[in-house]
């Protein structure tokens, strides 16, 4: 993994927990969007949700593939980071961790293609540059 890659902690509710006694398999996506948000905040920092009113971003792709169960006293953190640019739209993959023992063991691991889209005429347009220069800048100097 060459790019930068952003450590979010997640914290593991109760109401996150199924009948199986572990995290549902459809809250990790939640745990991604989360992450998502953080490594924004991060790289354009928290100026960058001014943009989120005129163009945004939809999730078009999402996959993920389950490693190990989560459990509510699990310490978990989330990796992600921009692995793809394109004209409209960029790739993003990311990893579920958890501490063991001073180690970090893989839980989860999924990517997602995300298209930029003007939200007032409901078009998708092209990645706005400052993204972009900042995606790839943050990818050189973050290793």
């Amino acid at each position: 993994m060459t790019a930068f890659k952003h450590k979010t902690p997640i914290q593991i509710r109760f109401r996150d927990i199924d009948n199986l006694g572990h995290v549902n398999s459809a809250v990790h996506f939640s745990y991604f969007e989360l992450s998502r948000i953080h490594y924004f905040d991060a790289l354009m920092g928290k100026g960058a949700r001014n943009y989120w009113a005129e163009i945004s971003v939809v999730v078009a792709k999402v996959q993920m593939e389950y490693k190990q169960q989560i459990l509510l006293n699990d310490t978990v953190y989330s990796y992600v980071w921009v692995s793809r640019i394109g004209t409209k739209s960029f790739d993003m993959d990311f990893l579920l961790l958890k501490e063991v023992n001073g180690a970090e063991v893989e839980l989860a691991r999924g990517s997602a293609t995300l298209v930029c889209i003007n939200l007032k005429s409901n078009q998708t347009v092209a990645i706005p540059d400052e993204w972009k220069e900042k995606m790839i800048l943050g990818s050189e100097s973050k290793n």
